[in-house]
């Protein structure tokens, strides 16, 4: 199968990057209309939106995933659209009725990120229990068996530690089993992908890092017996005519780095992580320059001209890579940009990647 394009709403205010460089890119209802319908048209297959509630890395304003979903899900015809989720804000019973609603407007295009939680501020603001590290991603997977016994049962009955269903119905039921994405790069994150989800996201790092994380989540996937999971990997995108010019535009988003905001991103998740068992997690190894953008897009490497960052994402197609994730710094130009300029290529090589391989 070819490799699948999706790209990070930005309902959040402030753009991809914690950065005070000026982006073409806004966080309105009408803004992200309109980056939907571009993308749908340029070739992506996903739109993920993310979940925020309160301001964090400087981004005063945002928008609730899944209402903006409902929205988008009305105003596009093929775009797949993912809603991040926060179990702990959410009971799994009314997400499961909210996401087949979407599912429903969207007619079998709606999916759902399960996003175990690193911002404690956000759970102490709202007068909630804030979990140790691994009883985070406990509650997580019950979330998603929840999810999955309420879009599957005529009337689901469910007892665990977190959550409780007493002959629950749910119709309409979803046009389609919407997919389930998760994220995570500590080893309760790496266990509850080999158990429970469809998608397994990791944060941007080089070829040989995610290749670790999804040679480790396969052999705990085929540990428990269950089917084959697809991998997505987050990327920051900076495509330019020159490669030079494409590296100067991620010097002036370094250079214009909102140092505080930086620094409070980082103190918080390094806190996150450091609460796990073994002592670390997704950000554990990111140094200032990574966390500028806030999931390690720059590490990835889709920085370049069109044919460079073409044959990178080939490159992340041979390891394992189905999804590729991507952020953008004006998101008025670069996101079509991508769809014009780079999908083509990568669908090129792609083409040219099965015609060597057959004739091996």
């Amino acid at each position: 199968m070819g490799l699948q394009f999706a790209y990070w709403a930005p309902n959040v205010s402030g753009g991809l990057v914690i950065s005070k460089l000026p982006q073409k890119t806004g966080w309105s209802f009408e803004d992200n209309k309109r980056y939907a319908q571009i993308a749908e048209e340029n070739g992506f297959d996903y739109v993920l939106l993310q979940t925020r509630f309160f301001a964090s890395y400087g981004a005063e304003n945002q928008l609730e995933a899944s209402a903006l979903a409902s929205a988008l899900a009305a105003s596009t015809n093929k775009l797949k659209i993912i809603t991040a989720v926060l179990p702990g804000l959410w009971h799994p019973g009314v997400m499961a009725k909210i996401i087949s609603t979407i599912d429903h407007i969207s007619n079998g295009r709606a999916a759902i990120n399960i996003v175990s939680g690193w911002f404690k501020g956000e759970f102490n603001g709202y007068g909630e229990p804030w979990l140790d590290h691994d009883e985070r991603y406990r509650r997580s997977e019950e979330f998603i068996e929840v999810l999955r016994e309420m879009w599957t049962k005529e009337r689901a009955t469910y007892q665990g530690d977190f959550y409780r269903l007493n002959n629950a119905p749910l119709k309409p039921k979803p046009i389609r089993h919407p997919f389930i994405f998760q994220g995570g790069s500590s080893k309760a994150a790496k266990e509850m992908a080999g158990r429970a989800s469809d998608v397994y996201f990791t944060n941007g790092g080089t070829l040989a890092e995610i290749k670790e994380q999804i040679d480790e989540v396969r052999a705990l996937r085929k540990a428990n017996g269950k089917n084959e999971i697809k991998f997505g990997v987050n990327g920051f995108v900076i495509v330019r005519d020159t490669e030079e010019e494409a590296k100067q535009v991620l010097r002036d988003i370094i250079v214009n780095a909102d140092k505080e905001a930086v620094e409070g991103f980082r103190d918080s998740v390094q806190a996150a992580g450091a609460s796990s068992p073994e002592g670390k997690g997704m950000w554990a190894e990111s140094a200032f320059e990574d966390l500028v953008q806030y999931n390690d897009g720059f590490k990835t490497g889709l920085i370049g001209t069109a044919e460079q960052v073409a044959d990178r994402i080939i490159e992340l197609k041979k390891i394992g890579i189905d999804i590729v994730l991507t952020g953008y710094l004006h998101y008025e130009e670069d996101l079509k940009a991508f769809g014009e300029k780079v999908i083509p290529l990568v669908r090129e090589k792609e083409l040219n990647l099965r015609e060597s391989i057959a004739n091996i």
